[in-house]
Formats: C-alpha cells, sequence, structure tokens
C-alpha cells in the first residue's frame, strides 16, 4: 500500500463502490479513523467485508491506515506502517500489555474513531469539497449531534 492519496493519483479506472469507499476513507481527518462498518453504513451499501476486501484490493490509493478492525487491532501485515501513521498523526493508541503478541498498541477506540463530522465544525450535509456533487450523505455511527 502506498502513502499517497487517491487525489494525487486519480481514483478514475476503480469500481463504483470503491469510489465511494475512497471518498469517504479521504473525509476522515488525520489523528481519526473509521472502522469498515463505519463506513458501509455511511454509504447505505454493503458491510464490512466488502469495504475490507475493497480497501485490500485497492486501498492504497487512499489513507488506508484510516480504516480499520473495530476491535482496534493493527492490520496484520502493515502492523508497523500504519504504527508510524498513527504516531505521525496523533492518532489515539492503547499501549501493548506484555502478554498481547509482538506487544504492538491497538487503536484508542473510543478517542480515535470518527462520528463523521466536518472538522472544524459544521456536519456532513454542509461538506462539497470532498466531491459529492453536494449531496448530502447521513452522519457516521455514533455521531454526536
Amino acid at each position: 500500500m502506498s502513502e499517497e492519496s487517491g487525489s494525487e493519483q486519480g481514483l478514475s479506472g476503480y469500481p463504483e463502490y470503491a469510489e465511494r469507499v475512497f471518498e469517504v476513507a479521504e473525509l476522515i481527518p488525520p489523528g481519526r479513523v473509521m472502522t469498515y462498518g463505519d463506513v458501509a453504513e455511511w454509504l447505505e451499501e454493503g458491510g464490512p467485508r466488502q469495504v475490507g476486501r475493497v480497501m485490500a484490493l485497492y486501498g492504497d490509493a487512499v489513507p488506508w491506515w484510516r480504516v480499520v478492525r473495530a476491535d482496534g487491532v493493527l492490520l496484520p501485515g502493515h502492523e508497523l506502517r500504519a504504527l508510524d501513521h498513527y504516531r505521525a498523526e496523533g492518532t489515539p493508541l492503547r499501549e501493548a500489555s506484555r502478554a498481547s503478541a509482538g506487544h504492538l498498541p491497538r487503536l484508542d477506540m473510543r478517542r480515535a474513531r470518527w462520528d463523521g463530522g466536518v472538522p472544524g465544525g459544521g456536519d456532513v450535509a454542509t461538506r462539497d469539497a470532498a466531491g459529492s456533487g453536494g449531496a448530502a450523505r447521513p452522519q457516521a455511527p455514533g455521531a454526536h449531534t
């Protein structure tokens, strides 16, 4: 997975559902995450497995480290790369216990999970810069208003 965002590479040529997943992934602010299920619920289509499949096949087109498992476990095989991103972005982490495999931290999902609000205020209905064509989307699960 590359560290370039899809906006730099251009997203054309991917399946439509993948492009929609990418749009959501690119909305997630640095230091925050959404689960595969959150993304599927935001899109009102598919489920966590479909989003996970898109990310596994094409995730290098977007900030892949911001779309995560619900349990906060770092993406197997990409733990150290993801951890570098989390630390650079200030993503909340829970330090690993000595009993945990590899002694790797987990994401602190209570603090890191993004509710879908626009950074700096407002709600998802006011965001248009992400290329949604002005169409409002519902707030992500767990949104607090």
